[in-house]
């Protein structure tokens, strides 16, 4: 089993590289222009041939750096078939799974930060994007954004996981690089002891978004 989180120091964002260390097999998720090269770096010295390129989300305006990392390596991108992006090779849906050598890496569908938002899970390791973060959540504030679904996405689809799941990010929430299933559960202010009447309103009274292009903007909620 290869593993590595590389963090982008200028915003924060996490990308990961995953792979099969006997057959080299490999995939990225969610890469951004400040890790392409790291991300590289790390593909040729470890000898990995990198399959999959896959993508927790997309808003308008991103997805380059998947295209040129497609361009460098060769590698299929991957996204839900909700995206709708003629640019993607394999357009998943909730349920679906990919092979990479001998490893098995599992579609879970979770609209809401945008419509077209999936987790990843692989062995006991969860894959969020912005989706669920450490003690936080993405935004609902983007066009096709719901926070109603969001609630229903992270409570019936991810706390519903084996409490040991691991949970990493697609970006840094409050300094946290990974957490847990159990954890998010018991102590994120966003979804512990609230309903998804309360979820949605909170939602709805915190700022606007940052534009697509700019950091992420994530929330604490208010106890």
């Amino acid at each position: 089993m290869l593993f590595q989180q590389i963090r982008s120091t200028p915003t924060g964002a996490y990308s990961y590289l995953l792979g099969d260390a006997e057959q080299r097999a490999a995939l990225a998720i969610d890469p951004v222009d400040e890790n392409l090269d790291v991300l590289l770096a790390l593909v040729g010295d470890l000898g990995l041939d990198l399959r999959f390129i896959l993508l927790t989300h997309v808003h308008p305006g991103t997805g380059r750096c998947a295209a040129a990392l497609r361009g460098r390596t060769g590698a299929g991108i991957v996204a839900s078939a909700a995206c709708g992006l003629l640019a993607v090779q394999r357009p998943v849906e909730h349920g679906e799974h990919l092979v990479f050598g001998d490893e098995v890496i599992h579609v879970i569908a979770t609209p809401g930060h945008t419509q077209c938002s999936v987790c990843y899970r692989w062995r006991d390791r969860l894959f969020t994007g912005d989706t669920l973060l450490a003690g936080s959540c993405g935004d609902t504030a983007s066009p096709g954004a719901d926070a109603g679904r969001l609630f229903d996405s992270v409570t019936g689809r991810l706390f519903v996981l084996p409490p040991q799941t691991l949970v990493f990010p697609a970006f840094d929430a409050q300094g946290r690089t990974v957490s847990t299933i159990a954890e998010e559960k018991a102590t994120n202010p966003l979804f512990s002891g609230r309903t998804r009447d309360a979820f949605v309103t909170q939602m709805a009274e915190l700022p606007a978004a940052s534009p697509p292009c700019a950091p992420r903007r994530q929330f604490a909620g208010r106890r």
